[in-house]
């Protein structure tokens, strides 16, 4: 490259608008989406939830290749033709056998990752509704209303 190309790539470079990377902060003009706090309702973990244990059932029922086809002794159709093709000495046997282990393996693990959130979540859902119903009967007024958030407010000075 010539040195007066590279001095005309840099002089568009800088013509162009640059983009720049902001951590940590909001944009200049508050927008940047940023609604405030998190918020997750029951609901949404509970459908989070459902469709993980929907997910596993789907998967428990479909994803076994290792005892798909099984026989009376419980081994497989796969397991079974990759120890006949090893007994007629070809190393496809084998690859087939490791191929199947490892793809037990991992449906396994899938399995017990999907298990985990839903019932994660299940609990989640449940501890939050048994928070959300405690709160609300210690801040009750003398009467038995609510507090009001100006009240709470005070105790936050």
């Amino acid at each position: 490259m010539a040195w007066d190309e590279w001095e005309q790539l840099k002089a568009q470079a800088a013509e162009r608008p640059s983009t720049h990377t902001r951590l940590n902060q909001l944009a200049p003009d508050g927008g940047g989406g940023a609604t405030g706090d998190l918020v997750v309702h029951q609901n949404d973990l509970g459908a989070v939830g459902h469709e993980a244990r929907l997910l596993y059932d789907d998967i428990r029922g479909q994803a076994d290749i290792g005892a798909a086809g099984a026989d009376g002794s419980g081994t497989g159709s796969t397991a079974r033709a990759a120890s006949a093709l090893k007994s007629h000495g070809f190393q496809l046997g084998g690859a087939l056998d490791t191929t199947v282990e490892i793809w037990t393996s991992q449906v396994k693990s899938v399995l017990q990752a999907c298990a985990h959130i839903s019932d994660h979540l299940d609990y989640t859902k449940k501890l939050h509704a048994e928070d959300d119903a405690r709160i609300g009967t210690v801040l009750r007024g003398a009467d038995g209303s609510t507090v009001s958030v100006s009240q709470l407010d005070e105790y936050f000075k």
